[in-house]
Order: structure tokens, then sequence, then C-alpha cells
């Protein structure tokens, strides 16, 4: 089943339509879909197909012979084979010349790393023909450092050739629930919350089994799918996994400053921000800064994958009792007690998500695509203030709380908002308060006597 990414194929359908030479550049965090979406693009349609394999050119040119024959000349098929990749790129220009034709490279910085030369070649024969034929290229790419430093990036040969890039990012919240039609809505935020809208994870998860289950299953059982998969990712993304890990470690245990970080790892702070960046441009780790600031000492580092963030949360300290097969008592005694505390940031950002939708229909109070969260000092009261969400625009605001509890949200947290509301100097202020479940009745009254109030409960978003 394939779900989502209709702006994405529109876009792709609209070039294809163009019929004239195209080169998207597709790029993403492994698992997140870019295969899929290609492949549900290219489905009816005359396209040659390609994954780039780890190895040298000239296993990559024999692979790529053969998918090229096989759509174009079927009768060379597994036995004959381009000499070259000048060879090969002549042909393509022979069977694009006239004839639209969608020629998409998978896995492209292995076809790179293996052939240096292929950027460059590729690029000559962009320049000399290709840019007059209909051929639609497709360049995707796990390795987001070298999609953008090596193909998008201004020193890239391949510079300027890109007629439009889609850099593939996890599901919202919203574009997940399809994957959870049959659980409650709690569940779904739940699911959500350890899957971080990656579909590969989503397709993971079992319908005909509780949330329980399936966390136990796929993170709490040494056979689980997650349980080695964060492992598994900086293996095939990074060259030093172990201080990636130790990096990723300390930010989960709750360092978030870089010379906190630095002093963790033990290491210089010049050498972990550099590790950072790595992080952050494979999705992992995240760098926020309160919404109002635009440079700022205040920044901090958190992990921005949910999946990570669940993992080193609630298996990588609990890998022993894991491979002695006490993954339920663990679920039972330990996460089962803490999830509530986990979901508070996830909650968070799937109120967050309500509201950049709800911009989008233009339903907010004021517009504004300025949404974050916002902390900072009070100098009144001598400590740090924090508000869950912030959205503002010039002389408007818009302050929201956001509780994850089975209790019902009472009217001091309207109150305790309203007073935050004070510490800014916005004429126009709105309080929208967010529930996983419920308000009290005197919250209730007092929302409904007020026109700057409102009151969103979780069954209400989805």
């Amino acid at each position: 089943m394939f779900v989502g990414r209709n702006e994405e194929l529109k876009k792709l359908n609209e070039m294809h339509a163009s019929g004239k030479f195209e080169c998207a550049i597709v790029y993403g965090r492994r698992r997140v879909g870019k295969t899929t979406l290609i492949r549900e693009f290219i489905k009816d349609k005359s396209a040659i197909y390609f994954t780039a394999r780890e190895a040298d050119g000239t296993v990559n040119l024999v692979a790529f012979s053969n998918d090229v024959y096989s759509v174009t000349a079927k009768e060379l098929a597994g036995n004959s084979f381009f000499p070259d990749w000048e060879k090969a790129f002549d042909h393509i220009y022979q069977v694009s010349k006239n004839s639209r034709i969608v020629l998409a490279i998978d896995e492209y910085p292995f076809l790179a790393e293996g052939f240096r030369p292929i950027s460059s070649i590729m690029q000559a024969h962009i320049d000399s023909r290709l840019k007059d034929s209909k051929l639609f290229l497709i360049l995707c790419g796990s390795s987001m450092s070298f999609m953008e430093e090596q193909v998008l990036a201004y020193q890239s040969p391949l510079y300027g050739r890109r007629t439009a890039q889609f850099k593939i990012m996890p599901f919202s919240f919203f574009e997940s629930l399809p994957f959870f039609d049959a659980f409650c809505k709690i569940d779904k935020a739940v699911l959500y919350g350890i899957t971080g809208g990656i579909p590969d994870y989503l397709n993971k998860i079992n319908p005909e089994k509780s949330v329980d289950d399936n966390i136990i299953d796929l993170f709490l059982t040494a056979s689980g799918h997650f349980y080695e998969e964060p492992s598994n990712l900086l293996k095939q993304e990074l060259r030093e996994p172990a201080t990636y890990n130790g990096i990723i470690e300390a930010v989960a245990g709750g360092a978030s400053r870089l010379n906190e970080i630095a002093t963790k790892c033990g290491m210089e702070s010049n050498k972990c921000a550099k590790y950072l960046k790595s992080l952050m441009s494979l999705g992992i780790v995240k760098k926020e800064l309160p919404i109002t600031e635009t440079v700022s000492k205040k920044s901090i580092y958190l992990l921005g994958d949910m999946m990570f963030r669940f993992w080193y949360r609630f298996v990588f300290p609990n890998m022993s009792g894991i491979v002695s097969g006490l993954g339920r008592s663990i679920y039972e005694h330990d996460l089962a007690e803490k999830l509530p505390t986990y979901m508070g940031l996830v909650f968070e950002e799937i109120c967050k998500q309500y509201l950049i939708e709800e911009a989008k229909k233009n339903a907010l109070p004021f517009f504004t695509a300025q949404i974050g969260k916002w902390w900072g000092n009070n100098p009144k009261e001598k400590r740090q203030e924090e508000i869950d969400i912030l959205a503002c625009r010039e002389d408007s605001a818009l302050f929201c709380e956001c509780k994850w509890t089975n209790a019902p949200v009472d009217i001091d947290v309207l109150n305790d908002l309203e007073a935050q509301s004070g510490l800014f100097h916005y004429s126009n202020n709105w309080f929208w308060l967010f529930s996983k479940t419920s308000f009290t009745g005197r919250l209730a009254d007092e929302a409904q006597k007020r026109d700057n109030v409102r009151l969103v409960r979780l069954e209400d978003m989805v």
C-alpha cells in the first residue's frame, strides 16, 4: 500500500509531463521511503531503474548495462555490456532524444564513490546532448551529507543541472494515521512516538497486536526489528560509529549544550561540533533555538529522531536484560511507568504539527510561519521559564501548553500560561491548551466566556 507523498508525486508528474530534459535529486535518511516514492512514480511509465552497488565502477557498469538493456534492448540484456560509462550515456541519449524515458539511479553515492569521474561524465553528457533530449533523470541517495555536498553544492560537477530537488522527510503524525487504523487515538500517538513517522518503521507495526506487545516484540526482544536498528544505521552511515554512539548517548542522557556534550564525551568542543553537524545532517540530532531568537547562546541539542530517542531511553540501558529474555518484565516494571513522561515531548511535536496544519487552512487567529518552543529567563521571579509552543507575528502571539496526562487539565494551567505571556510585549494574545484526554469544568467554563482561549483534545485533532 502506497501512502502519502502526494505533493512530491504531483511535482514529479508535472515534470514528467513537460516532455523536456529534467533532473530531479531525491535524498533523505534511510528507511524514509525514497525508493518507494520513485517506484510509485515510474510504475506506469517507460523507465529504467538502477540501484548502485557498494562496489567499483566496473561492477556497477555491468549491472547498469543489464538494467538499461532489459528496458531498451531486451535481446542484449545479460549478453552485452557497455565498454565504459561514456558509451552507456551515449546509449541513454539515443533512446531518449525522441522518446520520454525515466532513468532513476538509486544509491547514487555508492556509484560516485566507487567511480569518482561519474559526476563529471554525467555533467558533460547533460551539457552536450542530454539537455536537448526527453530524458527524465533521477539521482537518489541516502547519504544526505554526500547528496548535499557533492551533488547539490556549488563545487559539484552536477551543480546547476538539477531542475528540482526533493528532501524526503519522515511523515508527520497526521500523515502517519493511515498506518494506525486498527488502534485508538491515544495508541496512534504512542506508535508515532516510537517510530518517528519513518514509513519503513510504520510498516513494522502489527495491527493485530496491542501497543504493549508491539513495543515488546520490536524493541525489547533480541530478535526484534528495532533491537539493533540505531547501531546498524550508524555503521551504515558513519565511519566512527562508536564515537557517534557516545555523543548520542550523552544527548539522550540530558546533555544539551555543546560544552556539556563535549565534556561527557571527553573531546574538544570544536571537534564535537563537527560530529554533531554530521548527526544533524542525518536527522538524528537537531539544534533548537528559542523561537524568538535567531542567533543565541541559548541553543540546545536534542535527539530529533523519535525512534533513536525511544531506543536510547529504554533499549540501550536494558540490552543485557533483553538478551536474557526479560523484555516483557522490563516493559511492565519500567517502560510502562516511564512512557507517559517520554510522550510529553512527542505530544508537543504533534500539537506543533496540528498548528501548522491549521495555519495551512488559515484557521489560526493570525497567519504565521513562526511556530516553535520558547525558553528564557524570568527576571521578576529570577527563574527559567519554558513555553511548549509559541506562535508569533508582529504584535500578535499564540501561547500553547501541551499536557499528556490522564487527569483533566485545570484552570491553573491557563493562569500560568497567561502569567508567562507577561514576559513579552505582544498586544494581542491568544491561549490554546492541548490535552491528551479532557479539561475540567471550570476551565471549560472560562474558555467559553473568552474568545482568546481554545481547548483542544487529542481526539479533536485526530
